[in-house]
C-alpha cells in the first residue's frame, strides 16, 4: 500500500478504521483493476465495496449505537454473541455468572426495552436446591389487577408538604449529566415522561437535557450544591428557589452519601468542566469542581432536620427528603432520634445499597465500604416501624435492581418504591463494557466525546426506556396476581421463602429480624425485651444533636 494511504489511516479514529480500511481498498481495487487489469482488481474493488456499503449503512441506522461508533467491525460483537452459547456452554461459563450483572439480567432488560419475548424455554437455570434460592410464595386463588401503573403517594405524611406527588413504584435512579451524555439525558427523560415515571437528576444539576423532553424530576442535591450555590460553594436559597419551584421538578432529594462510594466526595478535574456542564452546575468552566466528603449546610442531625424543612418551605411545600447508604447505625439512629424529637420528618428516604454503581470509584470502596441494601433497607424500615412512625415517611431504594422479582424483593423488606441506574443504563444500549470513567464508552451512554455520543439515537432509546418500564411493571403485575395481591405494596416478608440450608426453607419474617409497630419505644421503657442487641447498644447511646455516640 502507497505511503500516503498509511499516513492518512494512521489519523483516522480507530472505531472508524475497519470502514476507512473498506473504502480505501476499493480505491485501491479499482486502481489495480483499471491501471494493470485482471481479475484481481475488481474482486477487491467488488468485497471491499460491499464492507464501504455495510459500514455506511451501519454509521445511518439507528437501533445499535456500538454499530454507528464502530462500523464493520462492530459486527464481530454480534458474530461473537451468536456463537458465544455453544462457546460458553462448553468453555467458559453460564449465563449467571458474568458480574456486576450476568448476561441474563442484560438479555432481559434488552428483551424488554426492545419490546421482544422475554420468555425462557427448558425451565430455570438456577439451582433450586442451593442455600439462598429465593422464590415468591403465590395463591392458589390469584387476583385479577386491573394496571400495572403502581402509583405510591409521597409527602402525605403530615409535614408540612402541600404539593405530594404520585410517583411510580419503578424509577430512574440518580445520574448525572456529565456522568452520563447529554443524549443519554435526552433519551432517559423523553422515556420517563412517556412511561410517566421519575428521572433523578444525580447531584449535577438539573441541566438543559434535563428540561428539554418535560418528564418529571427528582432534583438530588448533593455537597457541591450544584444549581444552587454560591462562589464560595455554599447553598444559595435564591438560587435554590428558582429551579426547585419549576413545575417539572416533583420532589427534591438532599443526597448524604451514595452506595457505591460512601464518605468519599469526589472531583471533577478542570479540563473535563466544560462551558455546558459548568453552566448547568453553576461552577466556573475549566475549574476543578469539588464534591466536598460532608455538606457545610449542617453538622448535626437536628441541624440536617432543619435544613430539610428549609427546603421544603423553600420549594414551594414540594416533598423533600434524603438518600445515604447507611453506615454506623447510632448515626442513622441519632437522626431518627432528632426526627422524633423535632418533630420534623422527612416525607421519604432512599437507602442505597453497597452495590450500587458508579461512573468512577475506588476498588476498596466499591467492594468494601458500606451495608448492602437488604441490611441497610431493613434497619431504616424497622427503625420507623420500632418507632411507630413508618406511616410518616416513604422508602425508596436502589442498588442492582433488574427484574420484577427485585422489585418484590425490596418491597417485601420494606421499600415502598425502587429505583433503578444500570437497569435503565441497559435499555439505552449499554453492553456493560465497564469503561464508564474513561469517556470511551463504546454506545455513547457515557461518554462525553460528541462523535461517540452521537451514536446514541434519542427517539429510538427514549422508546427503549419506556418500553422496559412498561414490560418491568408489566410483569411485575403478573406477579402481584399470582401472589393474590393488589399492589407491589402489599407484598410483606411472608410472601418471599429462602432456603436456608439442605431441606430447611423459612419465610423472610421469620429469618430477618423485623419489630413490631412501636416495639424500639417499648423496650426504650423497659416494657419488653430488647430483641436486637444492636439496637440497645447503639439507640440509647445516639444522640439528635450529634452524630456521636454519646460516652
Amino acid at each position: 500500500m502507497p505511503r500516503w494511504l498509511i499516513r492518512l489511516n494512521a489519523h483516522i479514529p480507530i472505531r472508524y478504521a475497519a470502514w476507512v480500511g473498506a473504502v480505501l481498498g476499493l480505491l485501491y481495487g479499482l486502481w489495480l483493476w483499471v491501471s494493470e487489469g485482471g481479475h484481481h482488481g475488481w474482486v477487491l474493488a467488488l468485497g471491499c465495496s460491499a464492507l464501504a456499503g455495510l459500514g455506511l449503512n451501519d454509521m445511518r441506522q439507528a437501533p445499535r449505537s456500538l454499530l454507528r461508533n464502530y462500523p464493520v467491525i462492530g459486527h464481530l460483537r454480534y458474530l461473537l454473541e451468536f456463537i458465544r452459547p455453544e462457546i460458553r456452554q462448553y468453555f467458559i461459563e453460564s449465563d449467571n455468572e458474568a458480574a456486576p450483572f450476568s448476561r441474563q439480567q442484560r438479555s432481559l432488560v434488552y428483551q424488554r426495552a426492545k419490546g421482544e419475548p422475554d420468555k425462557r424455554p427448558f425451565g430455570t437455570q438456577k439451582d433450586v436446591g442451593a442455600t439462598g434460592y429465593e422464590w415468591l410464595s403465590h395463591s392458589i386463588a390469584p387476583s385479577d389487577v386491573a394496571s400495572h401503573d403502581f402509583r405510591v403517594t409521597i409527602g402525605a405524611g403530615g409535614s408540612s408538604c402541600t404539593q405530594p406527588y404520585s410517583a411510580s413504584v419503578f424509577n430512574i435512579s440518580a445520574m448525572s449529566f456529565g456522568a452520563l451524555s447529554a443524549n443519554a439525558v435526552l433519551a432517559l427523560n423523553t422515556g420517563a415522561r412517556k412511561g410517566g415515571f421519575a428521572h433523578d437528576t444525580g447531584e449535577g444539576s438539573i441541566s438543559r437535557y434535563h428540561r428539554e423532553p418535560g418528564g418529571d424530576l427528582i432534583w438530588e442535591i448533593g455537597s457541591g450544591y450544584f444549581g444552587c450555590r454560591n462562589d464560595a460553594g455554599h447553598f444559595d436559597a435564591d438560587k435554590f428557589v428558582a429551579n426547585a419551584r419549576e413545575p417539572q421538578v416533583k420532589m427534591i432529594e438532599l443526597k448524604l452519601s451514595q452506595g457505591a462510594k460512601p464518605g468519599h466526595g469526589g472531583v471533577l478535574p478542570g479540563p473535563k468542566v466544560t462551558p455546558e456542564i459548568a453552566a448547568t452546575r453553576g461552577v466556573p468552566a475549566g475549574v476543578d469542581c469539588v464534591s466536598p466528603a460532608s455538606h457545610s449546610a449542617f453538622s448535626n442531625p437536628t441541624e440536617m432536620l432543619q435544613f430539610i424543612e428549609r427546603l421544603r418551605q423553600l420549594s414551594g411545600g414540594k416533598p423533600v427528603g434524603f438518600k445515604f447508604c447507611v453506615g454506623h447505625a447510632w448515626e442513622w439512629f441519632a437522626m431518627a432520634k432528632a426526627m422524633r424529637e423535632t418533630g420534623l420528618w422527612p416525607d421519604f428516604i432512599v437507602v442505597d445499597g453497597a452495590e450500587g454503581g458508579t461512573g468512577a470509584a475506588p476498588l476498596e470502596f466499591t467492594d468494601h465500604v458500606g451495608a448492602p441494601l437488604q441490611e441497610g433497607l431493613l434497619l431504616v424500615h424497622n427503625t420507623l416501624v420500632g418507632l411507630g412512625e413508618r406511616h410518616r415517611v416513604k422508602l425508596g431504594c436502589a442498588g442492582k435492581v433488574i427484574s420484577a422479582f427485585d422489585i418484590a424483593r425490596m418491597m417485601a423488606l420494606g421499600a415502598d418504591w425502587c429505583n433503578s441506574g444500570r437497569g435503565f443504563m441497559f435499555a439505552l444500549g449499554c453492553i456493560q463494557a465497564q469503561s464508564c470513567h474513561t469517556g470511551h464508552c463504546p454506545t455513547g451512554v457515557t461518554s462525553q466525546e460528541p462523535l461517540r455520543a452521537r451514536a446514541l439515537v434519542v427517539p429510538d432509546k427514549a422508546e427503549r426506556v419506556y418500553r422496559f418500564h412498561h414490560n418491568t411493571l408489566h410483569a411485575l403485575k403478573e406477579l402481584v396476581q399470582a401472589a393474590g395481591l393488589h399492589h407491589p405494596n402489599d407484598i410483606s416478608a411472608d410472601h418471599i421463602v429462602r432456603r436456608v440450608s439442605g431441606f430447611e426453607v423459612r419465610r423472610l419474617s421469620n429469618l430477618l429480624p423485623y419489630l413490631q409497630p412501636g416495639e424500639l419505644l417499648a423496650a426504650e421503657r423497659g416494657e419488653v425485651p430488647w430483641s436486637q442487641p444492636a439496637f440497645e447498644q447503639y439507640w440509647l447511646r445516639a444522640q439528635a444533636d450529634s452524630f456521636s455516640l454519646r460516652d
